[in-house]
């Protein structure tokens, strides 16, 4: 069954051609990603951002299905993403897939974004070992999912303030680096010292799995404030600092998480997936020694938003012939996962 999954919840338009076998395993026929320059505006502004939507979304498609060497009359499913994500944005994904499902008579579902982002591990891993943990880091978002199963799961912990991607992205302003953050926070962070400033790690001893990061951004802020103007290794250590602040609230949450629901497996999923100090952490803390389980994370195609993972979250239902009616799906900026 080929499923064309379209996803613009944020910034990057993405649309892809999936095919779902009966056996729960995917093939990625196509995945293309338009993504948009925010550097003059400083970050993504949702007006702009669905503009750039409408204008890419049907050469997007055109592409994908091109690639996948398909005609619309050989999809199967269209896919979208209904929620969470930017009013404006949303519209302009579920808009396009309301008009091919009321153009061509094929079936529609609607997702959900973070549930997708879950799914995109299964392209890769289609067997994982339950139960499992499912920690998610992005801009919007940071938390943690508990799974029984691929459709099997429920909300342990979750965002109280700032995302760490939104942490990223403010710190990395007030350190004057360029949008996105994260990746120039990580990479200005690898000439600093990650034990020059003792930010404060935010909730690390709280009973409970969430998080918050809000603080944390404020301590960086008076710092700046308080000790400028900053060399370029004092930047540099604030950048590594701050980093490894982050990194071991999120790994501390996640070894609570999986000791708590007796994971066998966690995976990880978001955009802030590409920390390559995040995933070392957690592969170290969790995928050694005597007590180690399985940690998963996909490639780098499939971590960020993209069109594969929607189409991928979709496949169960898709398979099941279970379908929503295009005329009532709606977009839901606040969807929650559980």
């Amino acid at each position: 069954m080929k499923i064309l999954g379209i996803e613009s919840s944020c910034d990057d338009t993405g649309v892809a051609v999936v095919e779902a076998k009966a056996d729960g395993s995917f093939d990625v026929m196509a995945n293309i990603i338009a993504s948009q320059d925010h550097r003059e505006t400083g970050g993504v502004v949702p007006e702009v951002a669905a503009r750039h939507h409408a204008e890419a979304i049907y050469p997007t498609i055109d592409r994908a299905l091109s690639e996948a060497e398909c005609w619309i009359t050989d999809i199967d499913v269209v896919a979208v993403t209904r929620g969470p994500g930017m009013m404006p944005c949303l519209l302009v994904g579920v808009e396009a897939a309301k008009t091919i499902a009321a153009a061509t008579g094929l079936p529609i579902i609607g997702v959900n974004h973070m549930a997708a982002h879950i799914a995109s591990t299964f392209v890769e891993h289609p067997h994982i070992t339950f139960p499992a943990v499912a920690l998610l880091v992005s801009g919007g978002h940071t938390m943690l999912v508990g799974m029984n199963g691929p459709d099997d799961y429920f909300l342990i912990g979750t965002t109280r303030d700032d995302a760490a991607g939104e942490a990223f992205d403010k710190v990395a302003k007030m350190l004057e680096l360029p949008y996105p953050g994260g990746p120039e926070i990580s990479r200005l962070a690898e000439s600093g010292d990650a034990g020059a400033i003792n930010f404060p790690r935010p909730m690390i001893d709280s009973p409970d799995l969430d998080f918050s990061f809000a603080g944390l951004k404020t301590a960086v802020l008076y710092y700046i404030r308080d000790n400028g103007p900053l060399t370029e290794q004092q930047r540099a250590d604030v950048a590594a600092s701050f980093q490894a602040s982050v990194v071991e609230v999120i790994v501390s949450k996640a070894t609570k998480a999986v000791s708590l629901h007796n994971a066998k497996t966690i995976i990880l999923g978001g955009g802030v997936s590409a920390n390559a100090e995040l995933r070392a952490r957690l592969q170290s803390v969790l995928g050694q020694g005597d007590n180690r389980i399985d940690v998963v994370v996909p490639s780098p195609g499939l971590f960020t938003d993209n069109g594969a993972m929607i189409a991928v979250a979709a496949g169960p239902r898709a398979l099941a012939g279970s379908f929503d009616d295009w005329r009532e799906i709606e977009v839901n900026p606040k969807l929650k996962l559980a």
